[in-house]
Formats: structure tokens, C-alpha cells, sequence
């Protein structure tokens, strides 16, 4: 739109900018043809698209309060009168949903009641009695349900809604309760090596004469000798680490059975999608039959788990046999399950965004154990784009 005052124009056209359904707030920096000066700025908030040509979106304008004060990057623009005369100049800067201060992704349940549920991670220890393993890796839980619940409200799930969600995602790995580290990793780093599979799915996929649900039961067939050769005893209590991944579904049920009362004592009620979600890496098929919004809520859980696990040192040490994590390993292993139909294109493009907009900075370097580098910052900061181009 052209506002001409003789000589001086004031130009109040927009690039193109696709928010999908988000909102993406657009700061024009205005220039007089004639001295070439600032006459201010205007910030506003641009719905859906926005056209280079005459069609713009309506605006309303924020107040100062609410603009505050924003980093960004120019995009020099010109523009032409009816004739093809230049008229003017212009500075054009926009930033995707980016609010005035660092975002974060906070737990929305109490804290005592955080502790309550970790404690539900704690497990008797088979071989000495009184004696409790603790819950391995607790802040892995908390980190996961904190960017969960954050993607889930950015995808427009009501509150009440992610607030059970987040529940649930603080005990997804509830199925792994007295995870014996030591032994746990050694049995999977021998499998890992001889590149047996170590998901149910991948297991059916290569053995598919396994019973559905037996692949504990299979795997102990095939290899326990195997194992016990290189030293492994191969009792009960080995068994139990293998069960924690190719027999995940049959572990998490009967720690849920255990648990329900402690649960219920925290006064939460537990839903019977909470443990859907809990298990669709693992089973993906017993979600075929879901509502749409239980499948993407499990789906982030999914997302944000293998991106914290991706980016935690000490579960990169005992649980994938890691020697380093990067960012960019993070999201090539989303993209390959974003291609296997794991995880949506929306859920993607909302983890990115946020990731972009730092919300999950604190979270990456709690991980890590230690500051993310000037370079890493700049990747994430670069996956604002990419959601973008991606919608």
C-alpha cells in the first residue's frame, strides 16, 4: 500500500512470509525518500501470508509494552510506483514468533509432585534385599517433559491436556525401572556391534518368525550361549535388561501395575492414552487406531526423547555407546524417523521452531553438561528457517 506526500513515500508493502498457523511478528523500519531518515518504526503481528504484490494481510499494531525490543537482520527491499518510478527504500526485518525475551519450556506440575513421581523410578534390587537401584537418569525424564509439554501447547493442545501429557512423559521410561548400567550396557554394546536389532519392530522386520511380544524370549534363544561365551552371565536378571527394550510393552505394564496405587496416592488420575503414548517408539502399530491427537502427542514424545537423548552425555555413554554428541547426528536420526512416518511434519516444524527461538537451550546444555558453543548456537538459531521452509 503507497501513502505518497509529494516526493516522499512511505512504503507499507510486505515480503512474503509463510507462518503456517502460527504468528509472525514483523517490524518495518520506515524511510523518507527525500532526507533519507528514519521516521520510526511500527511492529505488528502478520496472520497466515503476507504477499510481496498489493493483497496484504489486515495488521493490528502492538502496543510499546509489547513490542519491546527485538534482535534482527535486515532484508533490503525496494519498491516501485504504477509508472515503474523508484520511490523509495525500504528496511524489512521480520522474526518468527520470537517473543521479546528468551523462551523456555517449564514443567507445569508442581514440583513436590515432580519428586513423587521420580521416585517411581526407584526399583528393589533383585540381588540385595533393602537395598534400592535408583531410577537411572531422572533429569533425562524431566528434560523430556519439559520441551514435550512446550511442542504440545505450541501445536494448540489445551492446557488441562498437556498437563497430563507432561505427567505421562516424566514416566516414559518407566518400563527400564532398575536399569543395571553396567549390565544393561554391556549386553547392548555386544548386540550393537554384531548389529542385532534392539527394537521390537527391527526385530520382527529381520526375525519375522518371532510371536508378537516374544522377542525377549528370541533374542535369549539366539544368543544367550553367545553371550555367556563372552562372559556375560546370562541369569534372570540379564534377561530383565534385555525385556527393558525388546520387551518393553510387558516390562512398562507391570511396573504401571506396581506403581497405579503410589500414582493415584499423588492424585493423579491416569488415563489409558497416557500409556499409549509411553510406548509408540517401540509399538507404533498399537497406536493404527488412535485419535489424531493422542498419535501427535505421542509422537513429540518421541521427537524430544531421541533429541535429549541425542544431546545427554552420560546416556550417550551408558545406553547408545557414544562418544560424542552433536546436533546435527540429533536431527539427521529425527529426520530419518520423520521419513519413516514416525514423526509428522507439524511436529518437526514445531520442535524446530522452538529449538530456533531457544527454548530448549538451558535444556541441551543441562544435557550436555556444559555450555553449548558459539556454533552450535548458530545451527539452532538457523532451524527457525528450516521450519519456515518446511511448512
Amino acid at each position: 500500500r503507497y501513502t505518497p506526500y509529494l516526493d516522499e513515500v512511505l512504503v507499507h508493502e510486505l515480503a512474503h512470509v509463510f507462518v503456517g498457523s502460527r504468528m509472525t511478528r514483523v517490524l518495518i523500519r520506515r524511510k523518507e525518500m527525500k532526507s533519507g531518515r528514519n521516521t520510526g518504526a511500527s511492529c505488528m503481528w502478520a496472520s497466515r501470508e503476507c504477499s510481496v504484490h498489493r493483497s496484504i494481510a489486515k495488521f493490528s499494531r502492538l502496543s510499546e509494552q509489547e513490542t519491546g525490543s527485538v534482535s534482527l537482520t535486515p532484508r533490503f527491499i525496494r519498491r516501485y510506483s504504477a509508472d515503474r518510478t523508484c520511490v523509495s527504500d525500504v528496511d524489512f526485518f521480520w522474526v518468527p514468533a520470537m517473543p521479546t525475551h528468551s523462551p523456555s519450556a517449564p514443567l507445569l506440575i508442581p514440583r513436590p509432585l515432580v519428586a513423587g513421581l521420580m521416585q517411581l523410578y526407584d526399583y528393589p534390587h533383585p540381588k540385595r534385599n533393602g537395598r534400592l537401584i535408583r531410577g537411572y537418569d531422572r533429569p533425562h525424564a524431566v528434560r523430556t517433559a519439559r520441551m514435550c509439554a512446550a511442542v504440545a501447547a505450541r501445536l494448540g493442545h489445551p492446557s488441562e491436556r498437556v498437563r497430563s501429557y507432561q505427567i505421562a512423559c516424566l514416566l516414559h521410561d518407566l518400563g527400564r525401572a532398575g536399569l543395571d548400567r553396567q549390565l544393561f550396557g554391556t549386553i547392548w554394546s555386544w548386540a550393537k556391534e554384531r548389529g542385532i536389532p534392539t527394537r521390537p519392530r527391527e526385530w520382527r522386520a529381520i526375525h519375522p518368525e518371532t510371536k508378537y511380544g516374544r522377542e525377549t524370549e528370541a533374542f535369549l534363544f539366539l544368543y544367550r550361549r553367545d553371550l555367556e561365551a563372552s562372559g556375560i552371565e546370562m541369569d534372570r536378571w540379564a534377561a530383565e535388561q534385555v525385556e527393558m527394550r525388546l520387551g518393553y510393552a510387558r516390562r512398562l505394564a507391570r511396573r504401571l501395575r506396581t506403581v497405579k496405587p503410589a500414582i493415584t496416592k499423588l492424585g493423579v488420575t491416569w488415563r489409558p492414552w497416557m500409556q499409549l503414548v509411553m510406548l509408540y517408539y517401540y509399538y507404533p502399530e498399537r497406536l493404527a487406531t488412535a485419535k489424531p491427537w493422542v498419535t501427535q502427542l505421542a509422537e513429540i514424545l518421541v521427537a524430544c526423547e531421541q533429541f535429549e537423548a541425542y544431546s545427554n552425555q552420560q546416556r550417550g555413554r551408558d545406553y547408545y555407546v557414544r562418544k560424542k554428541e552433536t546436533l546435527a547426528d540429533a536431527f539427521a536420526y529425527l529426520d530419518k524417523l520423520a521419513q519413516e512416518g514416525m514423526v509428522s511434519a507439524d511436529v518437526m516444524g514445531a520442535l524446530r521452531m522452538l529449538a530456533g527461538e531457544g527454548a530448549f537451550d538451558a535444556i541441551l546444555e543441562e544435557a550436555r553438561g556444559g555450555p553449548l558453543t558459539r556454533a552450535e548456537r548458530h545451527y539452532l538459531r538457523g532451524l527457525r528457517g528450516l521450519a519456515l521452509g518446511g511448512r
